[in-house]
């Protein structure tokens, strides 16, 4: 019988990814960071205004940006932790906190308008409905006041889903805004069934756009879209003078960005409040 030769077994030889163990690290790292900050309470909103295009000087509402504190008092912006637990238990309960002070900033201040991020996944999540719902039902103007803010990649996870709930929650005077429009994630089939209120246009499109002529052109395209849909436009990440008064002039209805104001964790109207008391 013929001698087979066999392949040299492969004794431990094959080394650990690199990279993909770093990045397993770094994820265990960042669920332990917002366990801690749900444990201690350490969880708070930022609030950026949206401003009027036409009249700049002027919020058309605030977005409420989720925010977690170190065991130093540091503030760690979403953008450190929230794509490493947005598919998670963590991401569900972190929506609903969001979901939950937004609710109750929008009582406290009859006059405000507000943007709330949350995920396609929390439609789901009985917590999260539950909240959205006593909200709704504790006080008749919040509804007309509150915009949910999915962003593109998150409705493309259940479409189908997030139609039928936006149908039934906009019924009830609630709007939404459609984030990082233009990122690559939405069909267009299921955009003209999605019926957003509102389209916040990617950064990515935004940034120096006075100087750019292919930014100038795509986010034409991406208005075009929206003003077909009779929808509002947000430019997002506007951080200076002269772009700011370009998209004013394309017809873009409204911007964010630093040019304006960053996130702060103490609002104008809690800054009011304070100077009051110390009157």
């Amino acid at each position: 019988m013929k001698n087979i030769r066999r392949p040299a077994a492969d004794h431990g030889t094959d080394p650990i990814n690199p990279l993909g163990y770093a990045v397993s690290m770094r994820d265990k790292s960042v669920m332990q960071m917002v366990e801690t900050a749900l444990k201690q309470k350490q969880v708070l909103l930022a609030y950026q205004p949206i401003m009027h295009a036409q009249a700049p000087e002027k919020v058309a509402f605030y977005e409420a940006l989720l925010r977690l504190t170190d065991e130093t008092g540091r503030i760690i912006p979403a953008k450190d932790f929230i794509r490493e637990i947005e598919a998670t238990e963590l991401g569900r309960i972190m929506d609903c906190i969001a979901l939950e002070k937004g609710l109750r900033t929008l009582a406290r201040q009859p006059d405000l308008r507000l943007s709330i991020n949350m995920s396609a996944r929390s439609i789901g999540y009985p917590r999260w409905m539950r909240t959205l719902k006593q909200g709704l039902q504790r006080n008749v103007t919040v509804a007309e006041r509150l915009i949910l803010e999915i962003t593109e990649s998150s409705a493309m996870t259940v479409p189908e889903l997030v139609i039928s709930f936006m149908s039934e929650i906009q019924a009830k005077g609630v709007s939404f805004a459609l984030d990082d429009f233009g990122a690559g994630y939405t069909s267009f089939s299921y955009l003209r069934d999605f019926y957003f209120d509102i389209i916040k246009i990617d950064g990515q499109f935004i940034r120096g756009i006075a100087q750019n002529p292919d930014n100038q052109v795509l986010t034409s395209a991406l208005k075009a879209i929206a003003d077909q849909f009779d929808m509002l436009t947000v430019a997002e990440f506007v951080e200076n003078a002269e772009d700011a008064a370009f998209l004013a002039k394309m017809g873009i209805d409204c911007l964010q960005g630093y040019y304006f104001a960053a996130p702060t964790v103490r609002p104008v109207w809690e800054r009011s409040q304070e100077d009051e008391r110390r009157a």
